[in-house]
């Protein structure tokens, strides 16, 4: 089964950066999509980045010009990388197909993203 590990998660301070990490099992290159998500406490969790093989990219309005995705087809790893962090950026950050897809893969664990002075 195909299994995805993130990490680079981390605490920083507003106005910061992190560069999250979602590594791969098996080969992503025959995936046309994939996504980061992430959780906030007591809220639903939330697609944030979708990178296509073209590769394309799109993102919700509250963290464009701020993040941006990537992925490296032959190291099977998608990046997320984050600039600019506020407090609400804080949550649990996950990858897997993106929210238009039929499917997801099975959840990893995430990667906590914590941004607090």
């Amino acid at each position: 089964q195909e299994q995805l590990v993130e990490s680079g998660g981390g605490l920083v301070q507003p106005g910061g950066s992190l560069r999250l990490s979602c590594a791969a099992s098996e080969s992503i290159a025959g995936l046309y999509a994939m996504a980061w998500y992430r959780q906030a406490p007591g809220k639903q969790r939330e697609v944030v980045a979708v990178v296509t093989n073209l590769p394309s990219t799109t993102y919700i309005d509250s963290v464009k010009g701020r993040f941006t995705i990537s992925r490296d087809n032959a190291k099977n790893t998608v990046y997320l990388q984050m600039d600019s962090l506020s407090p609400e950026d804080t949550a649990v950050y996950y990858c897997n197909a993106p929210s238009f897809s039929t499917f997801y893969f099975e959840w990893g664990q995430g990667t906590q993203v914590t941004v607090s002075s």
